[in-house]
């Protein structure tokens, strides 16, 4: 009997510690960004500082990705909690466009918020005489990681164009520093790249040498059938070098997470971004634009729970 009775206290600690260890279990967040000189990766550390020391029991991570596609895609694959994604890019997600890099449709991506704008910027080294788009005819240009958001881009902007990549003299496949350095080297003439205001390796180019920025004219942003594209502007002085505005195309980017992360984390990931954008803008400038009263609008998917919650407790949603 006694034997009995101490076989059920041991099973009864055992059972208790096991429950104590999983309740203790961290809940982890892994942000997926983009490559390390653009500006998604320093807002996913912005974000992961901030939820680190603000939500219990979290361990926090941030992994740099190709962007936009691949993040999306590792969503539905539940391989990450929270990405940063252009909006185009989520609606070709939700709707599995092919051409675009999704198989099928990602119907398990819920929106966080409505962030800060990309814009397109298209650079050339000044020795190479582009100063147009009609310019890029016959010449070296970079145009993103295959199949990212700033490679769709590319291909919708050409498009309205006129152009093709057939009209290139070389077309390259590569992320923002890679692109530059290629620049610098006189091995490619121009990049076309989609990102925030004060991308690092723009800056890095405009130090070294002298460039030109393409301008996109509203008439060629007009015939870009998706509505995620819109006419944006450059300004003077974001660069070195550039004393003029440049008028470009606007892109909105979304936090996006998936249907299984937990409400309430959601919830904390989304209060506590607005709760300290000071401190995401000193992760990056781009973080300036971020406005609560935007943040759930025209959305190309359904908002998390979570995420809900948190624009009805502000206001901002009925």
């Amino acid at each position: 009997m006694r034997g009995f009775k101490r076989f059920r206290l041991l099973a009864a600690l055992a059972a208790f510690a096991t429950a104590s260890a999983a309740f203790a279990a961290p809940t982890f967040i892994n942000i997926l960004t983009g490559g390390t000189s653009g500006v998604y990766y320093p807002i996913g550390v912005g974000l992961s500082q901030i939820y680190n020391a603000n939500i219990k029991d979290v361990r926090v991570s941030v992994q740099a990705t190709k962007a936009s596609v691949e993040n999306l895609n590792l969503l539905q694959a539940g391989r990450g909690e929270l990405a940063l994604a252009l909006g185009d890019s989520v609606d070709d997600a939700w709707n599995g466009v092919a051409e675009a890099g999704f198989r099928a449709p990602l119907k398990k991506l819920r929106a966080i918020a409505a962030t800060y704008p990309n814009y397109i910027h298209i650079v050339a080294s000044r020795e190479s005489g582009i100063r147009t788009l009609e310019d890029l005819k016959g010449k070296r240009i970079s145009v993103g990681a295959p199949k990212s958001g700033t490679e769709l881009n590319a291909r919708a902007i050409f498009k309205a164009a006129g152009l093709t990549y057939q009209d290139m003299g070389r077309v390259e496949f590569l992320p923002y520093a890679e692109s530059v350095e290629l620049i610098k080297n006189r091995q490619l003439d121009a990049t076309l790249q989609s990102s925030g205001l004060g991308m690092a390796a723009i800056r890095d180019l405009a130090a070294m040498m002298p460039i030109n920025f393409i301008e996109i004219p509203s008439e060629v942003v007009a015939k870009i059938e998706s509505p995620a594209y819109q006419p944006g502007v450059i300004p003077a002085g974001t660069y070195d070098g550039q004393d003029q505005d440049v008028a470009t195309i606007a892109i909105t980017n979304l936090l996006v997470t998936h249907e299984d992360v937990d409400e309430e984390i959601a919830y904390q990931m989304t209060k506590l971004m607005f709760e300290n954008l000071d401190r995401l803008v000193n992760a990056h400038s781009a973080a300036k634009a971020i406005r609560l009263e935007n943040a759930a609008k025209g959305l190309p998917i359904p908002l998390h729970p979570g995420a809900e919650r948190y624009y009805k407790e502000a206001g901002v949603l009925d």
